[in-house]
């Protein structure tokens, strides 16, 4: 008899949330998940966001009808159930959908995956999630990817940071996909802000900690060269 032909393969995110659950457990994290439908108090207050903050706005957040429920707008939600919920030490990841009131385009979409972490314990420092995040980037993309650490504005951290690879499409010498900058912003990180800690029930005199938000997708488009994030979703078959 003839063999089996071939009918498909894994999503290319599935591929990659694949691999990067296997990075972080081998050392020491668990992969956990929590609800899409989530609760005003998890998604913003516990992470030091106050009623007024423009994140909050009925344009980027899809509320429900259920008074304080909405979709989620990062895994940032499961983060503080956490810490309202465990003793330190703390090591996980947290890979899910997302949902925000955005117009789809090539490089963002009204849901999207995000690849969360956090880490508490006595004596974490920055170098510590640099070191992650660098250890992290080279085993997904190869030891030449290029790193680029700024500072950013989070209200969930302090100090905040923004990482950059440098693009893989043009290898930074900039193009429509990375929109002539060069880079491809990917994640969001910082220690966790002492108020957020100190709100989740965590002494924050005792513990530090740190949490990365990976925009998966991005991740995605970066390892596989896809240009346009709205072919990763659809009825398409192009990658199955």
């Amino acid at each position: 008899p003839l063999p089996p032909k071939k009918t498909g393969m894994l999503h290319p995110t599935t591929q990659v949330i694949r691999e990067m659950n296997e990075f972080f457990r081998y050392y020491g994290y668990s992969v956990v998940e929590g609800p899409e439908i989530e609760h005003v108090e998890y998604n913003f207050r516990k992470l030091n966001l106050p009623e007024d903050h423009p994140a909050t706005d009925l344009q980027d957040t899809l509320f429900v009808s259920q008074p304080d429920i909405l979709l989620r707008t990062h895994t940032s939600s499961v983060e503080a159930r956490l810490l309202a919920e465990y003793e330190p030490p703390i090591r996980a990841v947290v890979p899910g959908k997302v949902y925000r009131n955005e117009t789809a385009n090539k490089t963002n979409n009204s849901f999207f995956f995000q690849y969360q972490g956090v880490v508490v314990d006595k004596g974490i420092t920055i170098q510590h999630l640099k070191s992650t995040l660098e250890l992290f980037h080279k085993y997904l993309f190869g030891n030449d990817v290029v790193l680029r650490f700024r500072y950013k504005y989070y209200p969930e951290v302090s100090p905040g940071m923004g990482t950059d690879i440098r693009c893989t499409f043009c290898g930074g010498k900039g193009c429509e996909v990375c929109k002539f900058r060069g880079w491809l912003e990917v994640l969001g990180s910082g220690m966790i802000h002492y108020n957020t800690l100190k709100m989740c029930g965590i002494d924050p005199e005792v513990y530090t900690g740190f949490a990365f938000g990976m925009g998966l997708d991005r991740l995605v488009m970066a390892k596989y060269g896809i240009t346009d994030i709205r072919k990763l979703y659809g009825g398409g078959i192009v990658y199955v």
